[in-house]
This record gives structure tokens, C-alpha cells and sequence, in this order.
């Protein structure tokens, strides 16, 4: 088996994998484990560095340079959602001084 051939089916096996996991949590969970989800999102960032470095024709390194940038940008927008959610849940007692 080559190289892309084996790397296309670790793709395929952890995309199946994410999906079947994913849709076995319940609605009510999705929201609090998202935080959680974003610290496993970074340890995928490694793996596709590792891949990537592995890749070696030119459209291997270019799938690889979007896989990071796809996942960069799940981690970012993540805790972006996680950090808008958390501010839902602060008390609006210290808003007025602040605004003062």
C-alpha cells in the first residue's frame, strides 16, 4: 500500500469515527463538552502537522496546509463560542459601575 493510500484511510476511519461519537451525545451536553472539545481540537492540530511533514507529493503538503487552517479556525471560533457563552451566564450587578 502506498503512503496516500494509507493516510486517505486514517482520514476516512477518523471522520467516520467523529461523526458516530458526535451524534451519540445527547443535545443537552453539546453545549458544556464544546470547551473540552476544543483542547482535543488542538491535539488534532499536531496530528495534521505530523501528516503533513509525512505527505509527500506537493497536493498531500496543500491538503495537509488546509486541514491545519480548517482546524485553527475550529479552535479559534470554539472558544470564541465557549467565551460568548460564559458571558451569558455572569450577573448583570457590576455592568452599571463599569459603564460609569
Amino acid at each position: 500500500m502506498s503512503k496516500e493510500l494509507i493516510l486517505i484511510l486514517v482520514f476516512i476511519a477518523a471522520m467516520l469515527l467523529g461523526y458516530r461519537l458526535i451524534n451519540a451525545v445527547p443535545s443537552l451536553l453539546h453545549t458544556p463538552l464544546m470547551s473540552g472539545m476544543n483542547a482535543l481540537s488542538g491535539i488534532t492540530i499536531l496530528g495534521i502537522i505530523a501528516v503533513t511533514t509525512l505527505a509527500g507529493s506537493v497536493v498531500g503538503k496543500l491538503l495537509g496546509a488546509l486541514g491545519i487552517v480548517a482546524a485553527l479556525i475550529n479552535v479559534v471560533s470554539g472558544f470564541g463560542v465557549t467565551d460568548r457563552m460564559l458571558r451569558m451566564f455572569h450577573s448583570n450587578k457590576g455592568t452599571k459601575e463599569e459603564s460609569e
